[in-house]
């Protein structure tokens, strides 16, 4: 067991031991290798069963990474390209001045339609067919590039769709055969969870604390524009089966190793896999937007499908590129270092992902 290991393991251990975390997964890898795999607490707190490297955590916004990195390889393998327009490959999202807007576009959060409408159904929000019949009928609220703002819901499904009409495959086809297969982890990073693999799925609790400090926020918060307060995830929404097993790429479920592996493969080979060439990794890791966000009101630090620069709200040096999901899942990579580091977990805090910023400290001490 390495220094780093053991160090992470107590770590975890003492965040469940002090009731702060209910079950932890932790993973860091570098420059290819896996150097850290620790589990800690319990995957569901109503029966005690017990966390495993391959128990399945909702993760949220964390899995936009993963949505970001198929688009990517299929870039690379000249699918598409970043500044086809979405309209050349599906027409029907063509209208109403979205035109213009292409997969550069979505990718940096700048297409113009953060928002979805505020009486959408959980129902709906469910079904693929309906949700993109949705967002092609929208009305941007800005010219495609003019501005930047957090598309929190929509990001995935213009994606996804993208990739459908390009590939003639469902994202989650294209996931589990181009990305998450060939590493060897094709049960660990999902969409839509299978239904045989629910009973691997982490059952999800509250922490009240974080809970009352998000519902403090005022009403005219911006991102609340983006959809009604109803698909805002909380423990609730991420213990639903239609949730869980629903082809929902701005969210997913997934395991700490899983999307460390994936990391760790846009960085570096991994048992002789590289998702990308490292011309591509210098180009989508870079930050392509300035100014501030419209939908959240801090910095606009995007790249390519990821945020630059930082890790939540916390600033990190400027080559640290991945995604944080509320409720505190997050993973990351670093192209000067060559670690990956991702964390999930079951107590759902929206506000911070203090378990992830300790787990990622002690990896930049030890292997930096």
């Amino acid at each position: 067991m390495s220094d780093l290991q053991k160090q992470v393991q107590v770590l975890i251990d003492g965040l469940v031991e002090s009731g702060s975390e209910n079950g932890v997964q932790a993973a860091v890898y570098k420059r290819g290798e896996l150097v850290v795999d620790a589990v800690a607490g319990v995957a569901d707190p109503t029966n005690g069963r017990p966390v495993t490297p391959d128990t399945l955590f909702y993760a949220a916004s964390t899995v936009k990474g993963v949505t970001a990195t198929v688009v990517h390889v299929l870039v690379e393998q000249g699918v598409f390209g970043y500044d086809t327009r979405v309209a050349e490959l599906w027409p029907e999202f063509g209208t109403h001045g979205k035109e213009s807007a292409t997969v550069r576009h979505v990718l940096t959060h700048s297409a113009g339609i953060p928002g979805v409408p505020a009486d959408l159904t959980l129902e709906r929000f469910c079904d693929w067919e309906a949700m993109c019949e949705l967002i092609a009928d929208l009305e941007p609220w800005w010219t495609p590039g003019d501005k930047v703002g957090y598309h929190a819901v929509t990001f995935g499904f213009i994606l996804g769709e993208v990739v459908r009409r390009a590939t003639g495959k469902g994202i989650a086809q294209v996931l589990a055969e181009e990305v998450a297969g060939p590493l060897g982890v094709a049960d660990e990073l999902y969409f839509g969870v299978p239904p045989s693999a629910l009973p691997r799925v982490a059952r999800f609790e509250d922490d009240p604390a974080g809970a009352a400090m998000f519902a403090s926020l005022p009403p005219d918060f911006p991102l609340f524009k983006s959809g009604p307060r109803s698909l805002f995830p909380n423990a609730e929404l991420a213990n639903r089966a239609d949730v869980l097993t629903a082809d929902i790429p701005a969210w997913g479920t997934l395991t700490a190793r899983g999307i460390a592996r994936m990391y760790a493969a846009l960085l570096d080979e991994v048992d002789g896999v590289r998702l990308i060439s490292p011309d591509r990794l210098r180009e989508i890791s870079s930050l392509a937007t300035t100014g501030n966000d419209e939908m959240t009101g801090g910095p606009a630090h995007y790249g390519l499908g990821y945020t630059v620069g930082s890790i939540g709200v916390a600033p990190a040096g400027p080559t640290v590129f991945g995604m944080v999901g509320i409720g505190g899942s997050a993973a990351y990579a670093d192209t000067a270092t060559g670690i990956a580091v991702a964390v999930t977990k079951n107590r759902f805090n929206p506000t911070e992902i203090n378990a992830y910023d300790q787990v990622y400290d002690l990896a930049v001490k030890t292997l930096a």
